[in-house]
């Protein structure tokens, strides 16, 4: 049976995101509704993802096409392109996830040099048909024929100012015939050909160009920053035109159920007048509120407000909408879930719960990790005097200081040089893209909350302040004039710009924590004191809410990485329960470095024991700090880790060093003699498979022996003066079941030394990482001799793809982007397919050997969203992360446990072990049976 590729809008539902694409599944769903959505059709992703792989489309589509059209024309008793009285219609791509402006529209096709004249006649409005065959051929010569769309815009741009006119409103008719005559040359003189009169081409080109457009540079930088998998490809909508720009009566607009900005329920939006299409997001004239549409129209504004109530109701949510009236008839054009601030998803999802809309529950799956990262970040100090400069309209909160940039350009040039930027725009459009992901924040002269700029940054946690009228932004001469103050910045000064009230400052402006970050830090009555006003004290609460839930339903613990006391105690206030990850070679820089030099450059037992022994006093009391900062809870101290070059100078500039002294004739001391042989003597190609580790303990076994005994002596100390240390021990790199043994009897013994010298009884956990993939194939005889697990997910993925990441990720990993080999990196989030397979492994092996086994993850992935919703669906017990991440990890975690509980996610097929494999597991155990008995005979 031959694939379908198109369906009526009257065939979908809104759950059909993965086929019809966002957009087409909600117009089928408002169809399905009875709401008045205008005539059309939805080609499947299925149809986009054949072109793209074949280069063409499929061989059935024309057909599908043709008989869907022809239904659309005999609803609409008209007909494509007819001369006398034409059917046009839009064709417009739709994802299924939202990507605003990513990708292509075109609006009108059908119209051409005759039927023109007939949309003329039967509209009665001959500037309007003229006004829409000039948009035809502007949007189709950019988005169909690749013409530079700046030929089009100074073509228009020129026309104006000779006539010295405000606006697009004040062109005339004569005008826009003008135009048209203009802009066709411009397609021949770019193309070689005429434009397109054959309504039926116009079609088929135009739907090619949305599939081709899933593969621009700004739809896969979107995709690659929102973790969109580029396989899904797009659906088109073909859907019969409606139109706002046919006078006083008509307009186009684009509303929200609630303000996307803060949440609050009200009538929130903007409407143009005689506009069309792409002109409210574009930004290219300043809008009216919604407000005002029911002064010029109350009719349409009240049967608005009774279909977004009804939107608002059906969805469950904040409902984004785009509607055009012509001339007095209202059409809905499209909706989805809105986005929205991550203040305004926090408050939104409380509100529905109080409403009895969603359960508490769906609250929690209804805001993500980022937006509470975004809540976490500093603000601008109130009280600290800074120079207004302007304002504009708040469009998506945060405080955002650095220099002004004024294209793509200059912004990814300065990042890369490490500045903080600001892009200021006149307007922007979806080819600002990768200026807008590298700045820190977005200035626009123009637009309103639902103009492009507002939405992509709203979308991206982007701070973004729009339509700030005072503002001249001349990009050519690198300026931005500001009206109101006679004053002139250029590309490079520094400005701040206050997402939340619409302030746009001079200069730095010093920041001062959120009150939610208060919050996190030091409680409920902290954050609500530090919120200046109401809505703020309403955001903490709505925070509270969902994150005290989320701890409720989460069984995941969240553990902190800390390497220091203070490290530890920021964990603990931000709802650590523990110090999942200790790195123990952080506490011999610095001053202690020559300590080690010495350790290594011992010639004798005595030398090398005299440097352990001024160690010994430095790590303990490293220790006490830290266990009395985790008092009554546990905390996994890794063994060192690092090889043993990273203690030693750089060779190449220690022997340039040394050579130079001696050209000089200068003498070359002999400490500087052998410390050089030590270097090229622990010098290593590839490090991270080297020197390190469990191998570093084993080579210099007094290493091992100094920590251990410090973690013991320190944990006598925390005991003595009442405290309650819970320290585990860690041994890092195990690949082999003998390796852990070693290190195993050495800590028993020390240990066990310990409590006869203090009299204090002891219980420390010996375990080990999993960073190798050896060690999850083994880890079911590993485990024997292993207290628990942490899973260290950085080297494993290092490991595992062979990539040293230092070495890779600015080598070629935007390539990998490119070709599709990843959607994001495998180092933010875990590899599930693969690198998550040898975790899934390690825990069901370890497990088969000891039930109980605990097990955690100690990489980075353990702050990573989609990575706790895996780590969760694997039964992990814990995940560790950096300090910061911690309330990220807590609400993710209580996210992944709903959500996972909800809808039985698998992240992979399970797959049934073949009989060789499960003799080579009985035939491992009985191996480490046999091991554990010669052990025992040998003590």
């Amino acid at each position: 049976m031959a694939t379908k590729y198109v369906y009526s809008f009257t065939e979908g539902n809104k759950d059909m995101k993965d086929l019809l694409g966002g957009k087409g599944a909600n117009l089928a769903e408002m169809t399905n509704l009875g709401l008045p959505v205008p005539p059309g059709f939805t080609i499947t992703t299925e149809a986009c993802r054949a072109y793209l792989s074949a280069g063409h489309t499929p061989e059935t589509l024309d057909v599908e096409v043709t008989s869907h059209l022809r239904e659309v024309e005999q609803t609409m008793q008209k007909r494509l392109g007819d001369p006398s009285d034409p059917l046009l219609v839009s064709v417009r791509s739709g994802a299924k996830f939202s990507m605003p402006g990513m990708m292509e529209t075109v609006l009108n096709i059908g119209l051409n040099d005759e039927s023109v004249q007939g949309l003329a006649a039967q509209s009665g409005d001959e500037r309007f048909a003229w006004d829409s065959y000039r948009r035809l051929i502007q949007m189709f010569g950019k988005t169909v024929q690749d013409i530079d769309g700046d030929l089009f815009a100074n073509a228009l741009q020129a026309l104006q100012d000779r006539k010295e006119y405000k606006g697009d409103l004040d062109m005339t008719t004569d005008d826009l015939k003008e135009l048209v005559v203009e802009y066709k040359q411009i397609v021949k003189d770019a193309t070689g050909e005429d434009f397109p009169q054959d309504p039926r081409r116009q079609m088929d080109l135009a739907i090619e160009a949305v599939f081709r457009s899933w593969n621009t540079d700004r739809a896969r930088i979107y995709r690659r920053r929102e973790r969109i998998p580029n396989d899904l490809g797009t659906a088109v909508n073909i859907c019969t035109m409606v139109f706002g720009n046919m006078g006083e009566t008509s307009g186009t607009g684009v509303c929200f159920t609630r303000d996307p900005s803060t949440g609050h329920s009200g009538v929130y939006g903007d409407y143009l007048i005689n506009a069309q299409g792409e002109d409210v997001v574009a930004g290219i004239r300043n809008t009216l509120s919604l407000a005002d549409l029911e002064r010029v129209d109350k009719k349409s504004y009240d049967e608005l407000r009774g279909i977004m109530q009804k939107l608002e109701t059906h969805y469950r949510d904040l409902c984004d909408i785009e509607f055009t009236i012509q001339q007095g008839k209202l059409w809905m054009l499209q909706t989805r879930v809105g986005k929205r601030t991550p203040a305004a998803a926090f408050r939104v999802a409380v509100q529905l719960v109080d409403e009895r809309l969603i359960t508490t529950d769906e609250s929690v799956t209804r805001v993500t990790g980022d937006q509470l990262t975004s809540l976490l970040f500093p603000q601008f100090d109130k009280s600290a005097s800074a120079k207004v400069l302007t304002r504009g309209m708040p469009a998506s909160p945060g405080a955002s200081v650095g220099e002004i940039v004024l294209n793509n350009e200059q912004a990814e040039s300065r990042v890369a040089e490490g500045a903080s930027v600001i892009l200021v725009r006149r307007e922007t459009n979806p080819d600002d893209l990768a200026g807008m992901v590298a700045a820190a924040g977005v200035l626009t002269a123009r637009g309103g909350k639902t103009s492009h700029a507002a939405v992509v940054a709203r979308g991206m946690g982007r701070c973004c302040v729009v339509g700030a009228e005072d503002l001249v932004v001349d990009e050519v001469a690198g300026t931005v004039y500001v009206k109101s103050q006679d004053k002139t910045l250029h590309a490079g000064d520094v400005i701040a710009i206050d997402g939340t009230t619409g302030e746009v400052f001079e200069g730095e402006v010093p920041v001062v924590d959120s009150p939610v970050m208060t919050y996190i830090s030091h409680g409920l009555e902290a954050g609500l004191a530090a919120s200046p006003d109401e809505d703020t004290q309403e955001l903490v609460y709505a925070v509270d809410r969902i994150l005290t839930h989320a701890d409720a339903k989460r069984r995941l613990e969240v553990r902190a990485n800390a390497d220091n006391p203070e490290d530890a105690e920021r964990s603990r206030s931000f709802g650590a329960q523990g110090v999942g990850l200790c790195r123990t070679e952080h506490m011999f820089l610095g001053d202690r470095r020559k300590l080690i030099e010495a350790v290594i450059l011992a010639e004798t037992e005595e030398e090398q024991q005299a440097a352990f022994d001024a160690l010994m006093p430095l790590q303990k009391s490293d220790f006490v700090g830290i266990f009395s900062a985790m008092d009554g809870l546990p905390v996994t101290v890794r063994l060192i880790d690092p090889p043993l070059h990273e203690f030693l100078p750089d060779l190449t500039e220690l022997s340039v060093e040394l050579a130079v002294k001696e050209a000089k004739g200068e003498e070359v001391t002999e400490h500087e003699k052998r410390l050089l042989a030590a270097v090229k003597a622990n010098h290593e190609q590839n490090p991270m498979l080297g020197l390190r580790g469990v191998r570093l303990g084993l080579k210099i076994p007094g290493l091992i022996k100094l920590q251990i005994r410090a973690i013991a002596e320190a944990c006598v100390e925390c005991k003595k003066q009442g405290k309650d240390p819970r320290p585990e021990i860690m041994v890092p790199l195990i690949g082999s079941i003998r390796e852990l043994q070693i290190v195993r009897d050495e800590a028993e013994k020390i240990i066990a030394d310990v409590e006869a010298e203090s009299g204090v009884e002891l219980a420390l956990p010996i375990g080990n990482m999993i960073e190798l993939p050896r060690a999850a194939v083994a880890a079911e005889r590993i485990a024997a001799e292993s207290d628990f697990f942490s899973f260290g997910t950085n080297d494993l993925t290092q490991t595992t793809w062979g990539f040293s990441r230092d070495d890779v990720e600015a080598a070629f990993f935007n390539d990998y982007f490119d070709y599709g080999i990843f959607g994001t990196s495998p180092f933010e989030t875990i590899d599930w397919s693969g690198v998550g397979q040898l975790v899934e492994m390690g825990v069901e092996r370890g497990r088969s050997t000891k039930p109980g086994l605990h097990c955690g993850v100690c990489g980075e992935h353990g702050g990573d969203p989609v990575s706790i919703h895996f780590f969760d669906a694997i039964g992990i017990d814990y995940v560790s992360c950096s300090p910061f991440r911690v309330p990220v990890a807590r609400l993710e975690a209580g996210r992944a446990a709903i959500s996972n509980e909800s809808e039985h996610i698998s992240f992979a097929p399970a797959t049934a072990p073949v009989d060789l494999a499960a003799q080579v597991t009985e035939l491992a155990a009985q191996m480490a049976d046999l091991a554990n008995e010669i052990r025992k005979q040998d003590k």
